[in-house]
């Protein structure tokens, strides 16, 4: 009645990777190859872009530029 699953990865391979990953000393958010640039770089090219856009409408209000008759 009750099938056993078969595991994704084989026992040894989860257990190759356990290792690497625990004996890098870093923040665990920042492990592996691409993950400076999803946490770091992607939300800083954000943030860098709202201020932009926020400092250009600042700057736009303040010289009555774009307005609608």
């Amino acid at each position: 009645m009750s099938e056993i699953e078969t595991p994704f990865r084989a026992r040894e391979k989860l257990l190759e990777k356990q290792k690497f990953y625990q004996s890098i000393h870093k923040h665990t958010y920042l492990k592996g190859p691409y993950d400076k640039l999803t946490s770091v770089a992607i939300p800083a090219a954000l943030a860098a872009s709202c201020l932009f856009l926020i400092g250009r409408g600042i700057y736009n209000m303040s010289h009555g530029i774009g307005k609608k008759e």
